[in-house]
C-alpha cells in the first residue's frame, strides 16, 4: 500500500498543485495512474529536461481526477495504490535531479543512464530500498558521499562518465555484487574498495589507473575483474588471494612482466598489448592453467616452449594463436590431444596443415582463416567430433576432399577462396551441415542438386561468376535459393 496520507510533514510541499509545469515535461494522467497500480513508470526517451514534480509526488498527492471517483465500490480505487518501485528515466536530457527524489522512498530500480547529469543530489542516499542504480553515459565528475549509505544496493553502473575519484565511503556498499566504473578518468582507487565483500563483477577498464590497491585481495567473491586499457605497470601478487577469480583482463596497459598469479579458479587471463618482451618459465609456473592457452596478436613466428611447459598436465580445451606470423602449426599442440576442442590459428602465414593436428581427436572447432592454405590433409577425416571449420581467405581451388568425409560437420566457411566446383551429392551425405559459405569464389555454375541439401539453413553464394540463380533470388535467402535450385532439377 502507498504512503498516501502517511507522508512525514517535512516531505509535504505546500505549493504542490500551484507550480506551473513546462509543456515538455507534462506526463499524462493515464500514465501516472497506471504507475500507481503497477509500481513501475517508464519515462525513457521522452526528451525530458527535468523530472516533472507530479512524478516525485506520485504516491503522495491524489490524482487530479480523484474527485470523479470517490466510490468505495469503484474498481479504480485511487487510494489503494502501490509504491513506485521502478523508475526509468534513461535517454532523456536531464541535467539535474531534484532533492524531491527522496519522496520515492520505495524505489528498487532507478535508471538514469544516457542523460546529461553532472551531479547527483545528496537526497539520493535516502532511497534505502534501492537495489539497482544505473548512471552510465552522463557527465558526472563526482559521487555524493550519501550514495554510499545505500545498504541494499546490489548493482551500480557508472560507466562513461567523468569521474576522477571515488568517495572513501564506497566500501560501505556491503551488498554490492556488480560495480561498473569503466570509461571514466579514475587515477586511483580507495582502499575501502576491498570492503565490498559481496562483489562478483568489477569493471575498471578504460581509466587512468597506474596501480591497484592491495586491498583488492579481500574481494573473495569477485569472478570477473577488468582492468584493461589503463596505465598499470605491475599487478600485485596479492590478487592471487581473490580465490573466486575466473576472468582477469589486463590488455592495453604498460606491464613489462607477466603477473605472478596462482588464483586456483582462474580460467581466462588476457595480457595482450602490453610491454611484455619475453616469457620466463618461473613467471608461467605460478599460473594455474585451467582451460585456455592464449598467445594471440604477438606477431610471433613460433609459440614459446615455456607456454607449453606451463600448461603441461592441464586440461587445455582452447588454444588461441591467431594474428601471428607462424608458417607452420605448433607440433606441441598434440600434447593436449585428450582435451583440446577449440583451436584458432587464423591470420597467420600457414602454407600447409600438418597431419599432427589430425591427432587431436576431441577437436570440435578449428579456425584457419586468412592463411595461405590450398589443401587439407586426408588424415583430417579422423576428426570425428569436428563441428565447424573456418577456411575463409585462403587459396583453395577445390572444395577440400576430406571435408566430404567428416559427417559431424555443421559449419563450413570457405568464402574468399578460388573454389570452382562442389559435389552436391556428397554434400547431401553431411546430414548435420547447416551453414555453408561459398561466397566470393570461382563457381561458374551451381548444380541444381544442391537444392536437395534441405538441412542447410544458411547458404552463402554471393560474389561468384555464375549467372543463375540471379541476385534477386539470392537476396531472398537460403530457402528461396534451395527451392529455386530444386525447380531446375530435370527428371
Amino acid at each position: 500500500m502507498s504512503r498516501f496520507g502517511k507522508a512525514k510533514a517535512n516531505n509535504v510541499d505546500s505549493l504542490a498543485g500551484f507550480r506551473a509545469q513546462k509543456k515538455d515535461t507534462v506526463i499524462s494522467h493515464g500514465v501516472l495512474n497506471a504507475a500507481r497500480k503497477s509500481g513501475q513508470l517508464n519515462l525513457s526517451s521522452r526528451g525530458l529536461s527535468e523530472v516533472p514534480q507530479n512524478v516525485y509526488r506520485l504516491n503522495i498527492d491524489p490524482p487530479e481526477d480523484a474527485h470523479q471517483n470517490v466510490s468505495f465500490d469503484a474498481s479504480d480505487r485511487w487510494w489503494e495504490q502501490t509504491d513506485l518501485t521502478k523508475l526509468l528515466l534513461s535517454s532523456n536530457q536531464l541535467t539535474h535531479l531534484s532533492d524531491d527524489i527522496r519522496l520515492l522512498a520505495g524505489l528498487n530500480i532507478l535508471d538514469l543512464h544516457d542523460n546529461q547529469l553532472s551531479s547527483l543530489p545528496s537526497a539520493l542516499g535516502e532511497l534505502q530500498e534501492l537495489h539497482q542504480l544505473r548512471l552510465s553515459h552522463n557527465q558526472l565528475t563526482s559521487l555524493p558521499e550519501e550514495l554510499c549509505t545505500l545498504k541494499n544496493l546490489r548493482s551500480l553502473t557508472i560507466q562513461q562518465n567523468l569521474l576522477e575519484s571515488l568517495p572513501e565511503q564506497v566500501g560501505h556498499l556491503e551488498n554490492l555484487s556488480e560495480l561498473d566504473l569503466s570509461r571514466n578518468h579514475l587515477k586511483g582507487l580507495p582502499s575501502s574498495l576491498g570492503c565490498l565483500i559481496g562483489l562478483q563483477k568489477l569493471n575498471l577498464c578504460h581509466n587512468k589507473l597506474t596501480c591497484l590497491p592491495d586491498s583488492l585481495r579481500q574481494l573473495k567473491n569477485v569472478k570477473m575483474l577488468d582492468c584493461s586499457n589503463n596505465q598499470l605497470t605491475h599487478i600485485p601478487a596479492s590478487l592471487s588471494e581473490m580465490v573466486a577469480l575466473e576472468q582477469l583482463y589486463l590488455r592495453h596497459n604498460k606491464l613489462c612482466l607477466l603477473p605472478r598469479l596462482s588464483a586456483p579458479t582462474l580460467k581466462e587471463l588476457y595480457v595482450g598489448n602490453n610491454q611484455i618482451e619475453q616469457l620466463e618459465t618461473e613467471q608461467l609456473e605460478c599460473l594455474t592453467v585451467t582451460g585456455i592457452m592464449n598467445h594471440d596478436q604477438k606477431q610471433a613466428d613460433q609459440i614459446p616452449n615455456e607456454l607449453f611447459d606451463a600448461a603441461a598436465g592441464e586440461d587445455v580445451t582452447t588454444a588461441n594463436f591467431s594474428k601471428n606470423q607462424m608458417t607452420s602449426i605448433p607440433s606441441r599442440l598434440v600434447e593436449f590431444h585428450a582435451s583440446l576442442s577449440d583451436i584458432n590459428l587464423g591470420f597467420n602465414r600457414l602454407t600447409c596443415c600438418s597431419p599432427d593436428i589430425c591427432k587431436l581427436l576431441n577437436l570440435k572447432h578449428i579456425d584457419l582463416r586468412n592463411n595461405q592454405l590450398d589443401e587439407l590433409p586426408p588424415e583430417m577425416k579422423n576428426l570425428t567430433k569436428l563441428c565447424s571449420i573456418i577456411l575463409n581467405y585462403n587459396r583453395f581451388r577445390f572444395f577440400p576432399e576430406v571435408l566430404y568425409h567428416i559427417v559431424t560437420l555443421e559449419t563450413v566457411l570457405l568464402g574468399n577462396n578460388q573454389v570452382s566446383a562442389v559435389d552436391p551429392n556428397r554434400l547431401m551425405k553431411l546430414d548435420h551441415l547447416s551453414t555453408l559459405d561459398l561466397s566470393n569464389n570461382d563457381l561458374l555454375n551451381i548444380p541444381p542438386e544442391l537444392g536437395l541439401c534441405t538441412n542447410l539453413r544458411c547458404l552463402i553464394l554471393d560474389g561468384n561468376p555464375f549467372r543463375t540463380p540471379r541476385a534477386a533470388i539470392l537476396a531472398k535467402g537460403t530457402d528461396a535459393v534451395l527451392e529455386y535450385l530444386r525447380s531446375r532439377i530435370t527428371t
